[in-house]
């Protein structure tokens, strides 16, 4: 069975950079690549933080911490970032044609026993497959956030992927401290996010509608259910930018009406987790349910 040990993630954002990041703790070879030195160096604080964090979860020692960095290769240069690699994973913005764009310079520049995964947590793998010019190898790998927590890695096969290769990303996924969840039919948002976003749409449509505000919103969630989480703590998470293309991607009006408050928040710098600042503030956001009941 073919076996992943070097792989190339294309975009250190969110979950980029975390699925980089637990792979390396598992001994893979891995490359990050980004569009420029800037997008580098946001990738790296990720990385960063994504370290701090996995350490404390496992509560691994410093060396296994150091080990896992030795295994980090950063790039700006896609030819060097595609050579020798064994797997590459498409982490690229929630946009067809940014992805679509990387894809056919993939098929240029990487070699032809490369696979390809798109990590889209919208987008069917049939619709981008024939871009990567090898729809065989190519098929939807996606994460939740916190991966080393929520440890679930989806993988949904498109309609020309070839029959043999889900099973490797079975094997790959236990590799890598996943549980693998394999989705049988081409399903937008696989089965976690067929779950969470009707959940995070009713959130957002009541705060647009003017029901009540986030915090109340996640107050009467988190107390009700026991949640850690609600849906504006969960965005926060997710990013405001994947939240925002979501939204703008779907006609109706209510969505429109969220991608139009949410670009508000981007424009302020308010990208969620990531910047400190988003419906909450960081890293002590105020919003386990101790924190609503004072």
């Amino acid at each position: 069975m073919m076996t992943y040990q070097n792989i190339t993630l294309i975009g250190g954002g969110t979950l980029g950079s975390q699925i980089a990041y637990m792979a390396a703790y598992h001994g893979k070879e891995v490359t990050i690549w980004g569009r420029s030195e800037a997008s580098l160096d946001r990738a790296k604080k990720r990385v960063a933080r994504w370290q701090a964090a996995v350490q404390d979860y496992f509560h691994s020692s410093d060396a296994k911490a150091e080990e896992a960095k030795a295994h980090l290769t950063y790039t700006t240069n896609l030819k060097e970032a595609l050579q020798g690699a064994d797997l590459v994973i498409e982490a690229l913005p929630e946009n067809p044609q940014v992805k679509q764009d990387f894809y056919r310079q993939f098929a240029q520049l990487a070699d032809p026993k490369t696979v390809i995964a798109t990590n889209s947590s919208t987008m069917m793998p049939t619709k981008l497959a024939d871009a990567t010019g090898r729809p065989d190898k190519f098929l939807a790998y996606h994460f939740a956030n916190t991966i080393w927590q929520g440890n679930t890695a989806e993988i949904m096969p498109g309609q020309k992927t070839a029959k043999d290769l889900p099973a490797t990303f079975v094997e790959l996924s236990k590799e890598i401290g996943m549980v693998p969840i394999m989705v049988n039919k081409e399903q937008p948002g696989y089965v976690l996010n067929s779950l969470l976003v009707p959940f995070l749409d009713a959130g957002t449509d009541l705060w647009v509608r003017g029901v009540a505000d986030p915090q109340t919103i996640d107050k009467t969630w988190m107390i009700a259910t026991a949640s850690p989480q609600g849906p504006f703590g969960i965005m926060d998470t997710v990013g405001m930018k994947t939240v925002y293309e979501i939204n703008r991607a779907n006609p109706d009006e209510a969505h429109q009406a969220a991608a139009k408050k949410i670009k508000h928040m981007i424009d302020e710098g308010k990208l969620g987790v990531e910047t400190g600042q988003g419906f909450y503030s960081y890293p002590n956001p105020a919003y386990r349910q101790a924190d609503f009941l004072k």
